[in-house]
Parts: structure tokens; sequence; C-alpha cells
């Protein structure tokens, strides 16, 4: 959807602009730090649907009935 908006040229200015501003060293530093900022996300994302997906699985199974001999041995 924003690719249609911004085309190659303007792709080439916004880049030039960050090489003047972070410098050519900075850069892939900046791009790794995104890197794993996107990883950690998508981690954080899979794990929460696993644990719901667990939830649910728990929930969906019957209950079990209680058990009737629990520790009231009366005779």
């Amino acid at each position: 959807m924003l690719l249609g908006i911004i085309g190659g040229q303007e792709l080439v200015v916004i880049l030039i602009i960050a090489l003047l501003i972070f410098g050519g060293k900075k850069i892939p530093e900046l791009m790794r730090g995104l890197g794993k900022g996107v990883k950690e996300y998508k981690n954080a994302l899979n794990s929460a649907d696993d644990d719901e997906q667990k939830g649910k699985d728990n929930n969906s199974s019957p209950p079990t009935p209680p058990d009737n001999n629990s520790g009231n041995t009366q005779k």
C-alpha cells in the first residue's frame, strides 16, 4: 500500500538523506537493531498465539468429575 505512494526516485532520495545524516558506518548498525526488534516482535506474537492456542485446548476438554474419595473416610 505504502509502496504505491513512494516510487523509486523518492526511495533513492530518502536513502541519500539517511546516508548524509547517519553516515556509512552507522547505517548497518541501525539496520541490525531494526532487524532484531522485528524478530523479537514476531517471536512475541508467536508465543502469544501459542499461549492462546494452549488455553483454548485446555478449556475445550470436558471437565473431570470431582473425586468422591477425597479424604472423607467415614465409617
